[in-house]
C-alpha cells in the first residue's frame, strides 16, 4: 500500500490496481474564499497549489471516499476543503464510484456524483474489493459542531493490505477511541491542522488531542490537513516539534504535498 499525499485532507490510497481518492479539493490556489476573516489572515483558499505529480495520480483514480460534504443540504454550506467545484467536476466527468455518509447521498446525487456506497455509522460493507467500517465524527468542540457537517471517518480493509483508519474532520470522541481500541487499525490518518472559524472552538482535534490520538493508535500514523487552508494554524513544524517533545516523533509521518508513504 502507498499513501500519496496531495494537499490538506486530499490524498490517494494505492493498492494494486485500486487508486482511492479521499476528499478531493482539486481547485487551483486561491479558488475558494477565506474560511476565516478575523481570527487568521484572510487568505483565499487553498493557500497552495496541488503538487506537480497530482495529475498523473488523479488519472489513475478508480474510487473515492468522501468523509463529509455539506450542512443541512444547503449548497453554499458545502465544505469545499473536502469537495470543491473542481473535485465535483472530476468525479462526475469520470463517473467515479463514491462512498460517503448516507445522509449526504441524495444531495450528492443531485449534483451528479455516482454514490455507490451510502454508509451508516458502524455498519461495515463492501467497497473497492474490501471492507469499509464508518466511524462517526464530531466536527468541532462545543456548540459549533451542531451547525457543521458531522460526517464519518473510515476504517478500510483491502485484501492483503494493512488496515487504515481515516479520522475525517473530528475531535477526539468516544467513537474515535472505540475505533482505535476495537478495530485496531494498522495505519491511522489524523486531521491535525486545528481548523477554527472566526467564532467558536476548534473544528478539529487540538494539539493535545492529536497527541492523544497518536498515543492511542496501534501502529503508524500519518498527519494531514495542514498548511493549505487559512483557518488551520497548526503547521508541520509545530506538530513535529511537539511530537518530538512527547517522544512520539518516530511513530508519525508528516508528508509533504506530493510525497508518498509506503507500507
Amino acid at each position: 500500500m502507498k499513501i500519496h499525499h496531495l494537499r490538506s485532507a486530499t490524498f490517494i490510497i494505492e493498492s494494486g490496481d485500486k487508486f482511492i481518492l479521499i476528499d478531493p479539493m482539486l481547485g487551483a490556489k486561491g479558488s475558494l474564499p477565506p474560511f476565516s476573516l478575523l481570527r487568521f489572515k484572510a487568505q483565499k483558499n487553498p493557500t497552495v497549489d496541488l503538487p506537480s505529480n497530482a495529475n498523473d495520480l488523479l488519472d489513475k483514480v478508480t474510487h473515492c471516499l468522501l468523509t463529509h460534504s455539506n450542512t443541512f443540504g444547503i449548497r453554499p454550506l458545502q465544505h469545499a476543503d473536502h469537495l470543491d467545484p473542481a473535485g465535483e467536476a472530476f468525479l462526475t466527468a469520470r463517473n467515479i464510484p463514491v462512498a460517503t455518509p448516507a445522509k449526504d447521498a441524495s444531495y450528492l446525487q443531485k449534483i451528479g456524483l455516482n454514490i455507490a456506497a451510502p454508509l451508516m455509522p458502524w455498519q461495515a460493507q463492501e467497497f473497492a474489493g474490501g471492507t469499509i467500517t464508518p466511524v462517526p465524527c464530531q466536527h468541532g468542540h462545543g456548540w459549533i459542531h451542531k451547525v457543521m457537517a458531522n460526517g464519518l471517518g473510515f476504517v478500510l480493509q483491502l485484501p492483503n493490505e494493512p488496515s487504515i483508519y481515516i479520522s475525517g474532520d473530528t475531535v477526539f470522541t468516544v467513537d474515535v477511541k472505540r475505533a482505535l481500541s476495537e478495530l485496531k487499525p494498522d495505519i491511522t490518518v489524523v486531521a491535525a491542522g486545528q481548523a477554527q472559524m472566526d467564532v467558536g472552538q476548534p473544528l478539529l482535534m487540538a494539539l493535545d488531542e492529536v497527541c492523544e490520538f497518536i498515543s492511542a493508535s496501534p501502529g503508524k500514523v500519518i498527519a494531514n490537513h495542514m498548511e493549505a487552508l487559512n483557518h488551520c494554524p497548526i503547521d508541520r513544524k509545530t506538530l513535529a516539534a511537539e511530537l518530538e517533545r512527547r517522544g512520539l516523533g518516530d511513530k508519525v509521518s508528516i508528508p509533504q504535498d506530493g510525497e508518498a508513504v509506503a507500507f
